[in-house]
């Protein structure tokens, strides 16, 4: 266990300063100009060349990417209506955007920009973070905000959108582990985190409490190779990571204070990439690993 392998260095971790070198781990920083970005700062995704993608940039209902050196520009305006949320990019490189208010899931074909509704299902709230596996089949989250109640769906690689559970508390952080057995809910209010078992047909089963939270919300979520499970704290401006027991290893603290999701890429993958609400920019961090998509993206 990472605890186990420096038990000393958490506390060490925690208190040294923000002002790091490169090399230095659990470390944030700035990576993009601060505002660049609206408030609804979301996504992020990176590509097998190492650009970050997110939605909202400069204009709500559109993408932004961010080159590797944290150049930031507007990369594609989205069909007329439509707002993004989380991103995800399979192993062939295709874009898939959660389009909360024309209830869609978007793809987005990477050198051409052509555009398509993958999925569109009218009884969800709204897809919100997305969750991907190997073969492509996708987890959404669909909270319900001002019911405080949500739900989860399965998207299949045919695009067909498929209730996993519905009447959850507000579904928001999705994720899946690095063996695909075993997928993680998190709702926000609630301030709970989910453990689901995951079978070969992408079903679930023995649902459990993995992490329950005493403050603040959540919001999304990933893996790194390892398995443990990083949060980001909105509202806190951390970025919890939790080990594959559940137990809180650590929590990284960032300079703003509404993190919204987390990205793997850069070198060796192991670097994270925070998307921040209140500062409508990317702050960044080194990890012990690399993170799980990293490789998914990486094996094509």
């Amino acid at each position: 266990m990472f605890t186990q392998l420096i038990p000393g260095l958490l506390l060490l971790l925690a208190s040294t300063s923000l002002n790091c070198q490169e090399g230095e781990l659990y470390q944030a920083k700035d990576f993009t100009k601060v505002d660049g970005f609206t408030s609804g700062i979301e996504g992020p995704a990176v590509d097998k060349y190492g650009n970050i993608y997110a939605v909202n940039f400069a204009a709500q209902g559109t993408i932004g990417m961010v080159l590797p050196d944290g150049t930031a520009s507007l990369w594609i305006t989205l069909p007329e209506g439509s707002i993004g949320n989380g991103i995800r990019i399979d192993n062939k490189g295709l874009l898939y955007v959660a389009d909360y208010t024309n209830h869609n899931v978007l793809q987005i074909h990477p050198q051409t920009k052509a555009t398509v509704v993958y999925m569109h299902n009218g009884d969800m709230n709204q897809p919100n973070d997305l969750a991907i596996c190997r073969d492509g089949t996708l987890f959404a989250s669909d909270p319900n905000w001002k019911e405080g109640t949500g739900n989860l769906w399965r998207v299949d690689t045919d695009g067909r959108s498929v209730l996993m559970e519905e009447n959850m508390g507000t579904s928001n952080g999705v994720e899946v582990s690095p063996d695909e057995k075993t997928l993680y809910v998190n709702e926000s209010v609630q301030r709970k985190v989910w453990a689901y078992d995951l079978d070969l047909e992408k079903n679930i089963s023995n649902k459990r409490i993995f992490h329950e939270f005493a403050d603040f919300g959540m919001d999304g979520m990933r893996c790194d190779t390892a398995g443990n499970l990083f949060i980001t704290r909105h509202g806190k401006g951390t970025v919890a990571i939790l080990s594959t027991e559940g137990k809180l290893l650590q929590e990284v603290v960032l300079q703003g204070k509404k993190p919204s999701n987390i990205a793997f890429g850069g070198k060796g993958g192991r670097t994270c990439y925070v998307t921040l609400q209140d500062r409508g920019c990317f702050e960044t961090f080194r990890s012990q690993h690399p993170g799980r998509a990293f490789d998914i993206i990486h094996s094509h």
